[in-house]
């Protein structure tokens, strides 16, 4: 009896010794819709328990958007992991997480099941602004992705270039002897000592190999060029031969030149023979005096004149082929050129240079003084002005998000940056009232926006404004300087902004061009007196 109570007692602590425990909790129980909240597992378990936790698109009707790594918490000889999803729901409503299923070794545990309210998002119509519904446009078809053609012509157009070359290269030498020769064996042991430096062997340590390689050019061209033994001899017998035929030869060659060479035979037998191990400077030192020894020897051979016909011959052929490859270089080059400007001259046909223009390499302001402009009508309340380019709308939330009480909408249309040949900013105001803006403060406020694009050292001066159709307001004209990310240097700018004020509404505008431009000042004039208003709504 007492055995049996001891083994349930262990049996009861075995038990409390691996229990495992899930809990499950969310950081929200209430969201937005498509709103993110986050759903949390956590498992405590022994080191060797082997835990699979929910691996799913939808925990019923909650979407996962992301399932997060599985993080781990040492306590002791516990481990707790945490497990975390990311969900949402794109419907508002109340919804229910089901219990999940999570697997410790061979055992099932279920998680809680927990509910989530999904709220509808309010939309407040007094802030946000609404627009008229507008009729149809008819726009002129412009290609936005063309740009890819135009790519793959290019690596074409590269292509024929360098296919033409060879093909050049492979008819030219049908007219020339296939089999590369050299003409001398002064030429033949420049070419090899040229190789020879390319193999860097002293870089990589392979001195001895470097002067065998060396001197048996060396050899071979004595050998070949003054006709004696040289590849057979020893250094001392090869210095001997070479001493006899020169004098039997009458070749002029300094005693001083024939000690350098001398040495560096010397060197040579010194790393073959007696690992020798020299100096990089050393070694490119014997290597230039090979060089001059060699031309030396050539110079002083005496030529029959069937060698100087030879000589003369192989000079021709080098000038051959040298014309022969700047002929086939420049027809590559050519051909390329030409593919390349009737390439652009069709596209410019299909697709339109002022498309070009207006979209990538943009217009200098006389090109915008003299283009066709365009009139239209912005905003509430309406202004209609002539642009030499069609403003864009931009909204700026966190300016639509905090509107003053009075005030019903804010439109903003913009061409251009500050630090652009011309840029055109226009901001139409409609108040809920009968309110007129005072110019003084608004022409502050506009300075102030100036400084907030990037303006620096604003100079300010105020006057009157007048249009000729009789429009009639307030304007700030001036310079500043603004940083150009594209030059990287400061650029100085002027600018004109103009208020005008009416019951119910008001207008400003901001006209910034670089300073001293002419043409600029012209197409301020123009869009100035092309400005009319519609009254306000009420």
């Amino acid at each position: 009896m007492k055995k049996i109570f001891y083994v349930y007692i262990l049996l009861c602590f075995g038990f409390l010794g691996t229990a495992q425990k899930i809990t499950t909790s969310i950081d929200s129980t209430q969201i937005k819709i498509g709103s993110q909240f986050n759903l949390t597992i956590k498992a405590k378990v022994n080191a060797k328990d082997k835990v699979v936790f929910p691996n799913a698109k939808n925990f019923g009707a909650l979407e996962v958007l992301e399932s997060y790594p599985i993080d781990t918490i040492k306590n002791n000889t516990e481990f707790e992991l945490i497990k975390k999803y990311g969900l949402t729901q794109f419907d508002s409503g109340r919804y229910v997480i089901p219990k999940l299923l999570v697997k410790i070794n061979k055992a099932d545990f279920k998680t809680d099941s927990l509910s989530i309210i999904v709220n509808d998002v309010k939309v407040d119509t007094t802030k946000q602004q609404m627009y008229d519904i507008r009729d149809i446009i008819a726009t002129e078809e412009k290609p936005s992705n063309e740009w890819w053609k135009l790519l793959v012509l290019l690596a074409l157009i590269v292509a024929s270039g360098f296919g033409s070359y060879f093909i050049i290269k492979r008819l030219q030498k049908g007219k020339v002897q296939k089999e590369e020769f050299f003409a001398s064996p002064i030429e033949k042991a420049i070419a090899y000592l040229q190789n020879l430096d390319k193999k860097q062997l002293p870089q990589k340590g392979e001195v001895k190999e470097y002067y065998s390689e060396m001197t048996d050019i060396a050899r071979t061209y004595i050998e070949e060029s003054v006709h004696i033994p040289a590849m057979e001899s020893t250094s001392s017998e090869l210095l001997d031969s070479l001493k006899k035929a020169i004098s039997e030869k009458k070749m002029f060659v300094n005693r001083e030149e024939l000690e350098r060479f001398k040495s560096v035979l010397e060197n040579s037998d010194l790393v073959k023979f007696a690992k020798s191990q020299p100096l990089l400077f050393e070694i490119e030192k014997d290597k230039n005096t090979i060089d001059k020894f060699l031309l030396i020897i050539d110079k002083a051979l005496p030529r029959t004149e069937e060698e100087s016909v030879a000589l003369f011959a192989e000079e021709v052929r080098k000038k051959e082929l040298k014309k022969q490859k700047f002929f086939r270089t420049m027809a590559a080059v050519g051909l390329s050129l030409g593919l390349f400007l009737i390439s652009v001259i069709i596209f410019m046909y299909t697709i339109g240079f002022d498309y070009l223009k207006e979209n990538y390499i943009g217009y200098t302001t006389e090109e915008l003084l003299e283009k066709e402009w365009i009139t239209s009508e912005y905003g509430e309340p309406a202004i209609i002005i002539s642009t030499p380019k069609v403003l864009k709308r931009f909204n700026d939330e966190k300016i639509q998000n905090n509107l003053p009480e009075n005030v019903k909408s804010n439109n903003r249309f913009i061409n251009g940056s500050i630090v652009d040949d011309f840029s055109t900013i226009l901001i139409s105001t409609a108040f809920k009232d009968t309110t007129r803006l005072d110019l003084d403060v608004a022409l502050e406020t506009n300075l102030k926006e100036l400084e907030r694009l990037g303006a620096k050292n604003i100079v300010v001066k105020t006057a009157d404004f007048e249009n000729a159709k009789g429009l009639s307001g307030k304007k700030a004209y001036g310079s500043f300087t603004a940083f150009n990310e594209v030059e990287k240097e400061d650029q100085k700018m002027s600018y004109e902004i103009m208020v005008l004020s009416q019951a119910g509404g008001a207008q400003e505008f901001f006209l910034i061009y670089r300073e001293e431009d002419d043409y600029a000042k012209k197409i301020i004039e123009k869009i100035q007196n092309s400005i009319e208003l519609r009254k306000a709504k009420k």
